[in-house]
């Protein structure tokens, strides 16, 4: 199978197989479904200004020249690209970014990583429901410089340089992560070596989400491998990333959901 059409055949898949909340019989992830659902519902005129800095980053036709150290782009290929078309196809839609953002808010929000800046926009939305203290990371030198051109969130620090090197420092620092969000590099390798370096630090209330767990064979084959590690209770397969819960006290389960 071409790698370009990996994606739709995984979406078949997802398509046939994913459940609504009426079909879910969990009580717990039945009510944290629905609470998503409510909170996409109530953030419709919610952070507009973020959505004026998407177009603002849609009409940007800056060329950066991008430091990619994972699997690259399926559409931006060169290592020069416009600003315009990194924000088209390698950020996050805003539905994404309330998603994240309403996962981030059913933690404690004290200590928050996200792993990619890219363009900063992910990064803008969790910063509005962090409590504590919301690191960036970014190996692009030039993404790291234009997620911070706007107005910089007062609870966030942008770490630039190798991710597996910056991360390892952070955690060693911060000792406990209350929500991480992985959305850099996107190879089997780099992706679980990411997931176990975060793993020894968070507790039952964190919670680890994971982008493009379809967008290729080998992202797919890491989030099969994660989602039944031993420590994962709960995963919730919403196509364009998964989401892991790791409450003990949560019955084990793993759910494909509409959204």
């Amino acid at each position: 199978m071409k790698k370009h059409l990996y994606p739709f055949f995984a979406y078949l898949k997802y398509w046939f197989v994913k459940e609504d909340q009426f079909a879910i019989q969990s009580p717990f992830v039945f009510d944290l479904y629905n609470g998503l659902l409510g909170f996409i519902q109530q953030s419709r005129e919610n952070d507009l200004d973020l959505e004026v800095l998407r177009e603002k980053l849609l009409s940007d036709f800056e060329i950066l020249e991008i430091d990619d150290f994972g699997a690259g782009s399926k559409r931006l290929t060169k290592p020069f690209r416009k600003t315009s078309s990194i924000t088209k196809y390698s950020s996050s839609s805003r539905k994404f970014s309330q998603l994240y953002q309403y996962f981030v808010s059913q933690t404690p929000a004290e200590v928050v990583f996200e792993l990619g800046t890219c363009v900063g926009l992910n990064t803008r939305y969790l910063a509005r429901n962090v409590k504590g203290k919301l690191l960036t990371f970014e190996g692009s030198k030039a993404l790291w410089n234009k997620a911070q051109e706007n107005i910089r969130p007062e609870n966030t620090e942008y770490i630039f340089g190798n991710l597996q090197e910056t991360l390892a420092v952070a955690i060693q620092q911060y000792k406990l992560i209350d929500f991480a969000l992985v959305d850099a590099t996107h190879t089997y390798e780099a992706t679980l070596s990411y997931f176990e370096l975060i793993l020894p630090h968070i507790k039952d209330s964190s919670i680890i989400c994971i982008a493009d767990i379809h967008w290729s064979k080998e992202m797919n084959a890491v989030w099969n491998k994660i989602k039944v590690h031993h420590d994962v209770i709960i995963s919730l397969d919403f196509f364009e990333c998964g989401v892991l819960l790791f409450d003990k006290k949560l019955t084990r389960g793993h759910y494909i959901l509409h959204y």
